[in-house]
């Protein structure tokens, strides 16, 4: 099995490096002593994620609409690429915004890595799945037939197809599809925060938990179900498919199991030490007609490439996150 990650030592550059799991990713990369330097790239003008930055003295800060002059303007001798930024609301409309920021600015970065020679790895995402209708297969000859439900997909789903489209490639590089990531650092992103984060805050406030009401045939109250994977095995992915020994393409990140809202909600109360209180309410209108109601991550390709750790559980993930996170107000 593959043991040695090549790729983050020395000098890395890390985008969307305020957000929530890039944040994270940045840490552990701190935590190697065989990084020399880590650039980390964001609009550090947002207030909201400002706790989330490393503060070391091997970090330098570059802002997200200098990136392209400032790495044409310096030698920076990087070793790997870690593009985490993005538009990623889910709810917004603006087709350009999302062409933008998560289309042209992806493809500029990957020509600069392809041209520099050095490793490239993405943020694809699972909802470019769809609905799940044709499954959650990361095989390549799958990803052509997917149809997103919203713009911000449709622009994950384009970057996918021109990736797999070039023939000018950097030396290693991944596309990487999250599945429902939860975990530290994610305190500023509001609707768009984790289930277990909303868990935590409505049991906090009220001792109860309101779940949404299934609007689905065959699929009782509660049962809606998510591949939730903790934020460490997501960076611990990322980290393992810029080995020289994987192969470069488009990975699924999620721990293979589907677990309910129910089970999360109790998981919840648990680790909190509450009695477990959990009502239903409607789906709101705005997301009842795309509401997805099962994901789960193929994961047979990353580990036939030799990943071989293993995924928190539902269960000790959230407990892990509620006691040494959630109820400290900490940050990872």
């Amino acid at each position: 099995m593959l043991k040695l990650y090549l790729y983050h030592q020395k000098v890395i550059l890390v985008t969307g490096a305020a957000g929530f799991i890039a944040s994270c990713l940045c840490q552990k990369l701190l935590s190697n002593t065989d990084t020399e330097r880590l650039y980390i790239v964001d609009d550090f003008s947002e207030q909201s994620k400002s706790k989330n930055l490393p503060v070391d003295d091997r970090v330098i800060k570059i802002p997200r609409n200098e990136l392209f002059e400032y790495l044409q303007a310096e030698s920076l001798d990087l070793k790997a690429i870690y593009h985490l930024g993005a538009r990623t609301d889910t709810s917004e409309q603006d087709v350009d915004l999302f062409d933008r920021l998560n289309v042209s600015y992806t493809k500029k970065l990957w020509t600069y890595a392809t041209e520099n020679q050095i490793a490239f790895l993405y943020a694809s995402s699972a909802s470019t799945y769809g609905d799940g209708s044709l499954g959650f297969s990361d095989n390549h000859d799958l990803i052509p037939q997917l149809k997103p439900l919203n713009p911000y997909a449709d622009s994950k789903q384009i970057f996918d197809l021109w990736a797999l489209s070039q023939m000018n490639t950097p030396p290693q590089w991944a596309g990487v599809k999250f599945f429902n990531v939860y975990g530290p650092n994610e305190y500023h992103k509001a609707r768009m925060a984790s289930v277990v984060l909303h868990t935590f805050r409505q049991i906090k406030a009220t001792q109860k938990m309101k779940l949404f009401r299934s609007h689905k045939e065959g699929i009782a109250d509660g049962h809606q179900s998510r591949d939730f994977i903790y934020v460490e095995d997501a960076i611990s992915c990322c980290e393992f498919l810029l080995n020289e020994n994987v192969d470069s393409g488009i990975y699924n990140i999620g721990t293979g199991t589907a677990r309910s809202f129910l089970d999360l909600s109790r998981a919840t109360f648990q680790a909190m030490g509450v009695e477990e209180n959990i009502s239903f309410i409607d789906t709101p209108i705005d997301i009842r007609e795309n509401y997805q109601y099962y994901t789960c991550a193929e994961n047979d390709k990353i580990r036939k490439a030799g990943y071989d750790k293993h995924f928190h559980t539902l269960e000790e993930g959230v407990e892990k996150y509620v006691k040494n996170y959630l109820l400290k107000g900490s940050y990872y």
